[in-house]
């Protein structure tokens, strides 16, 4: 009898670890976010078949989640990067467009995971700002950047160039990082940010000659004439044949354009292929030449007796062959840090994100570029991986946002969002949890008159309907039918049959504007700072 205190109090003991065990708090996550820049999520195998295939990207919605309504608060590259990282509308966090300066006042979900423990670093582009806030490390564009032989500004090293392109340079750079900087006591936060497939798009030399060769289905709508729909589709400026430069896009070289009586379409077009091509070194222009002066030459002999409508053809095809050619070595880059990722034993940790900061019509309705609340500009890609918490190979239909990502990547780490953010966790929605999710979202673009004059709009997207008020020079709405009319050709807003609909979400967009804090005051604020700024 003696002796059964003692067995007992071993048994508790060992109850008591066991307990422990069970109640551990789980390791945070990891978080690697992959962006690139305009990427059309037409041009992801996961989403569409009928342009390019998408392994490495497609592996993320295999083993993860896909988005099928993922969409921006307002479709342009910095005002979208400013969206994700403060969680908060342009309006709030100041930053409505490419133009006008970010507010480093602004707090950024990176700062708050970095005060929390997480090690993290950016490569890649950023966009705005040399000196990105809470971040150990990192290694970004200066602007835009360029395809070859980029500039790099970083943390520790100044400015620096490296030679080579700059798709496997960004790869490279993230891989170096996790494999040689990586502190292997902290989870991290990892944004790989991609400068492809934006304008001027250049592929990588080992994909010039397969994408040149390759002959892309047209959209059906690509000689869109814009009827049943307002000025604001009229009067953009973002067509193939009539608003796409020759040199710095399709790669018409300036001595042919002369040599055919071609005029520039801006100001900046020969330029923007003398900063592009012009950068390369001898070996790098040997090889292009190699594969782009002859396409030069078959055109010299074509354009001459060309129809409009061979013209718009022509320049489709052009556009598709560079710009696919950059997703094909993003594609590359993405496979080789999930792969990094499976070899390290990091897979089951972490967190893998793909997006771009916005959606690009690839031919639609004629045109290039984004800006627009129309689908193919206002979707983005999204696709999730979280092994363990999201079930692989499942969709999601429900309207998420770029708003989003920061509450969502700052509940994972366990950490609690500030009050002024403004998007909502997409964690119950990685558990499969839909229920009392937002059923829409609001839209706002500001940035007017300016290139591609794409009018100033907000508006209000629900899985069915899409409502848009196009405002400043104008004062035009717009209703769509999402189920009805997919390729939205014509606004519905003044029949009958949707009057209903029209009041219903008329309500709905009153109180989305109620609930971001945006209003008539902001609107004519933003357009008198335009004025003054001319």
């Amino acid at each position: 009898m003696r002796f059964y205190p003692v067995f007992l109090s071993i048994t508790f003991f060992f109850v008591a670890c066991q307990s422990k065990e069970i109640v551990k708090a789980p390791k945070r996550p990891n978080i690697l976010f992959i962006m690139s820049d305009d990427h059309a999520y037409q041009a992801i195998s996961a989403y569409s078949k009928k342009l390019i295939n998408t392994p490495n990207i497609d592996r993320i919605a295999r083993e993860g989640l896909l988005f099928t309504n993922a969409c921006v608060t307002n479709s342009i590259c910095s005002p979208s990067r400013a969206v994700i990282l403060t969680g908060k509308h342009s309006h709030l966090n100041g930053k409505i467009d490419n133009r006008f300066p970010f507010d480093t006042t602004n707090i950024s979900f990176p700062q708050i995971l970095q005060d929390n423990g997480y090690q993290t670093a950016m490569f890649g582009k950023l966009h705005f700002g040399n000196s990105p806030k809470g971040f150990d490390q990192f290694r970004i564009l200066p602007g835009q950047g360029t395809y070859y032989n980029p500039d790099f500004i970083t943390k520790n090293e100044g400015e620096i160039k490296i030679e080579g392109y700059t798709t496997d340079i960004i790869t490279d750079m993230t891989l170096d990082w996790l494999e040689a900087e990586r502190d292997t006591s902290k989870p991290f936060f990892l944004a790989y940010l991609h400068k492809a497939p934006h304008r001027e798009w250049l592929p990588a030399e080992r994909h010039y000659q397969e994408f040149i060769k390759k002959t892309f289905p047209e959209p059906e709508t690509l000689f869109d004439n814009y009827d049943g729909r307002g000025r604001a589709a009229h009067e953009a400026e973002m067509n193939l044949l009539t608003h796409m430069n020759w040199a710095g896009d399709s790669k018409i070289y300036p001595e042919v354009m002369d040599e055919l009586g071609i005029p520039q379409t801006a100001n900046w077009d020969k330029q923007g292929f003398e900063r592009e091509v012009g950068r390369q070194t001898p070996t790098q222009r040997a090889a292009w030449d190699a594969v782009y002066r002859p396409m030069n030459e078959e055109f010299k002999k074509s354009y001459p007796t060309m129809t409009k409508k061979e013209l718009m053809s022509w320049r489709y095809q052009r556009y598709m062959q560079d710009y696919l050619g950059c997703i094909a070595a993003v594609d590359e880059g993405v496979g080789k840090v999930l792969d990094y990722l499976d070899k390290n034993n990091l897979t089951e940790n972490t967190i893998v994100v793909y997006t771009s900061d916005q959606g690009f019509y690839l031919g639609e309705h004629g045109w290039f570029d984004k800006r627009f609340i129309y689908d193919e500009s206002f979707k983005t890609p999204l696709m999730v991986r979280w092994p363990g918490v999201i079930k692989p190979g499942t969709n999601n239909t429900q309207m998420v946002q770029n708003l989003d990502y920061a509450q969502t990547f700052l509940e994972a780490a366990g950490v609690t969002a500030p009050d002024d953010m403004q998007g909502e966790s997409l964690i119950p929605l990685f558990k499969g949890d839909t229920a009392n999710f937002r059923d829409a979202v609001y839209y706002h673009y500001y940035e007017y008159p300016a290139v591609h004059m794409v009018k100033r709009h907000y508006g209000i997207v629900t899985e069915e309907y899409k409502l848009v008020h196009f405002y400043d020079d104008v004062d035009e709405w717009e209703l769509y039918d999402r189920k009805k009319d997919k390729n939205e050709m014509k606004s519905v807003y003044s029949d009958p049959a949707y009057a209903e609909v029209v009041k219903d979400m008329t309500a709905k967009l009153a109180a989305l504007r109620i609930k971001y804090k945006d209003n008539e005051e902001l609107d004519k604020k933003y357009i008198d700072l335009y004025k003054t700024d001319q």
